[in-house]
């Protein structure tokens, strides 16, 4: 428990640093090329299971690159990556992906599958963190308009905790009790918002 503590401050500690001087998006642009190859041009992603960050929250993606550099959220593409970003580069990169137009939503092919979806988000009150919008706010993501398949992949990953970092305690209460079916519905849903 203790180190969880000493950990969290560390993290705590971190993340304001990052946040104290204002960003640079130019120099955020620049060093989101490194980026581009997964994440797609203009942050919009074309690659399956690979979420798009134009438009997401400056401070959840900040959080995110923190938790990957940290090793408090794993993922082998992005080791390499994030271990040689500075705070600086990471709250450039924030306000970068912040600036962009997020991915236009495509249209709904099954809107049946959207209104359980839409009654799945409400029972769980995903609306009390990403707002009524699904838009996100500060450390919370942007879930309007993601890849479709990776919101069930994040789903799954915190229904399972395989993601942990952030708000995992709180998203994995949340994803555990959905079925595979409500899983699939709700990232219909968010998807084509």
């Amino acid at each position: 428990m203790r180190h969880g503590v000493v950990a969290g401050g560390a993290l705590a500690l971190a993340l304001m640093s990052v946040s104290v001087q204002a960003a640079d998006l130019e120099a955020g642009k620049a060093k989101a090329e490194l980026c581009a190859g997964c994440h797609g041009e203009n942050g919009v992603s074309q690659t399956e299971n690979i979420p798009s960050l134009a438009g997401q929250q400056d401070q959840f993606v900040q959080w995110q690159l923190v938790f990957f550099r940290a090793g408090t959220r794993k993922n082998e593409a992005m080791k390499p990556i994030v271990d040689q970003l500075t705070n600086e580069d990471i709250r450039n990169l924030g306000a970068y992906f912040a600036s962009l137009t997020p991915a236009k939503a495509p249209p709904d092919n099954d809107p049946d599958l959207s209104r359980k979806g839409a009654e799945a988000a409400a029972g769980r009150r995903c609306a009390s963190c990403h707002l009524d919008s699904y838009a996100g706010t500060k450390g919370v993501a942007r879930l309007a308009g993601q890849r479709e398949e990776y919101l069930v992949k994040a789903l799954h990953d915190y229904k399972s905790g395989q993601r942990v970092g952030g708000s995992q305690a709180a998203m994995t209460d949340v994803a555990y009790p959905l079925s595979a079916e409500e899983i699939t519905a709700l990232a219909h849903y968010l998807a084509h918002l």
